[in-house]
């Protein structure tokens, strides 16, 4: 029997707690992808509760929404808190269609689910048939510092390669959590603008790879 995802809201603010009032939120979704056990679920529920849960369930689908407020403008996230299981991986191809920006998980104590995401990465360029898609790599754990298996000459060699942001994110001590999803939703406010432009603009130049630790 198929478990539907339960749907949880919270409306928070930042930079400017006022412009919820003033604009009409557009509402984005992101899918949170990686391998089971990285830690995807304390990442989200620290996000959208700001509560640190430490053990879950790996087969359960959830979908979150909260409301934030980011460079005085508002919007409305869904976030959808994927399956990591093994038995549930054949899900990800409808995760990714659905999907407008992704943030891609890994436990920086697993050096094999660094593997995992790059696999995803892929995925998601192949069926959404660009690589101009909304994408963060997050590194979670970090503060489990002396179970670390991912040196950070790691991440900053695939920052660049890939020029993607990478997050070094602690679930537990609650950092750089919101700036995970605040960088997703800048990406996406840029990839799907409101209003499509009547005129061709020029094209901005190309920033390179954001690493935050």
């Amino acid at each position: 029997m198929a478990v539907l995802p339960a749907v949880h809201s919270l409306t928070t603010h930042t930079h400017d707690p006022l412009a919820a009032a003033t604009v009409h939120m557009r509402q984005f979704n992101v899918v949170v992808l990686g391998a089971g056990g990285v830690g995807k679920s304390a990442l989200t529920v620290r996000f959208v509760r700001d509560v640190f849960v430490e053990n879950y369930d790996p087969t359960i689908e959830e979908q979150y929404h909260r409301s934030i407020t980011v460079d005085g403008v508002s919007s409305s996230l869904e976030v959808l808190d994927t399956a990591g299981a093994e038995q549930f991986k054949s899900l990800n191809e409808v995760y990714i269609k659905s999907g407008q920006g992704f943030v891609l998980v890994f436990s920086l104590t697993q050096e094999a689910s660094l593997k995992e995401i790059e696999s995803l990465r892929k995925q998601i360029f192949r069926i959404k048939g660009t690589e101009s898609i909304p994408m963060v790599v997050c590194g979670t754990k970090s503060d489990l510092t002396s179970e670390r298996e991912v040196p950070t000459t790691t991440i900053e060699s695939l920052a660049s390669r890939w020029n993607q942001p990478f997050y070094e994110t602690s679930a537990k001590r609650n950092w750089h959590i919101n700036d995970v999803f605040e960088d997703i939703l800048r990406q996406m406010r840029v990839r799907y603008p409101q209003e499509s432009p009547k005129k061709t603009g020029k094209k901005k130049t190309q920033k390179g790879p954001c690493i935050v630790m």
